[in-house]
């Protein structure tokens, strides 16, 4: 919607939009996880055609029975800078799903998140029209940044939700669970962890409504969007580990809701930029290392 030609929203939106396609955002690589940067997937053109070689990882949607396509990004050339150093040109470029020459691994046996399709893809020669290059060539890179800027108020409002879940449990455990002739809840050590999971919950969700609130404006968001990231999906990840021990062994049976988001909240650290990541945005964004600003 954002890059795409006329043609191309014409073939690949409506069915996307209708809930009848999925596409998939093909950026990690085995080699580059954070580096981003490091692409080592090419492209390169042989007539009016983009012949595509490399490997991703991690790639959410991209197997799924309606995945359409996969917008993947690609080294296109290489320029000088005025520094004496090689730059990669990195584009991205729509892979049609059924491309000969792009394989789609089976699904990963994953921690948590086990209904979200994720899976390894390969291009060995694969070929698709010219016509397939997302926006400009060489701004792919910068494009899927964009992208992900947005991904991360998405991953705080998600990580929210998993830790009020957590309260939430939790609040109705320490009521009726008894102890000692008492609920649980009348012991102050359960529940000032409680009132803690409360405060998280809260903050998380500040956080990434105030980042949402600016991007809907057309301000500029990117700071809040890693600082709602970073504190929200911490906060999912120590309320899940707090709801379990407040469950005690019926906390780590699959049975209790909290089990599964104690799965589940892992990769909320991870996926779309890791906590080391947002940290390194923030700190960029206050310039503390007093480095001209690009």
């Amino acid at each position: 919607y954002r890059y795409g030609t006329e043609e191309q929203k014409r073939t690949w939106l409506p069915g996307m939009l209708s809930g009848q396609a999925l596409g998939a955002f093909g950026l990690t690589e085995p080699g580059g996880g954070s580096d981003a940067g490091a692409t080592a997937t090419t492209a390169r053109l042989d007539g009016e055609e983009w012949v595509i070689n490399g490997t991703k990882s991690f790639i959410t949607n991209s197997g799924t029975r309606i995945t359409s396509a996969v917008t993947v990004t690609a080294v296109t050339g290489a320029t000088t800078g005025g520094d004496g150093r090689v730059h990669k040109e990195i584009s991205a470029i729509i892979v049609p799903s059924g491309t000969p020459g792009f394989t789609v691994a089976p699904a990963y046996s994953k921690v948590g998140w086990r209904s979200s399709d994720t899976r390894e893809l390969s291009f060995v020669d694969a070929r698709v029209p010219a016509a397939n290059l997302l926006g400009q060539r060489g701004r792919g890179y910068a494009q899927f940044l964009s992208t992900l800027d947005e991904g991360r108020i998405a991953i705080a409002a998600l990580a929210t939700g998993l830790a009020q879940g957590c309260l939430d449990e939790s609040v109705g455990y320490a009521r009726t669970r008894r102890a000692f002739g008492r609920p649980i809840g009348a012991n102050q050590a359960v529940a000032f962890q409680v009132a803690d999971m409360r405060v998280r919950a809260h903050l998380a969700r500040l956080a990434y409504r105030d980042a949402a609130a600016r991007m809907a404006d057309g301000a500029p968001f990117k700071e809040q969007a890693a600082i709602a990231k970073l504190y929200a999906s911490e906060a999912a990840v120590d309320n899940a580990r707090w709801a379990t021990q407040v469950h005690g062994g019926y906390g780590f049976m699959n049975e209790y809701p909290v089990a599964r988001m104690w799965r589940d909240a892992k990769i909320l650290e991870i996926g779309e930029g890791t906590s080391e990541v947002q940290r390194m945005l923030i700190a960029r964004e206050l310039d503390v290392e007093g480095s001209p600003r690009r």
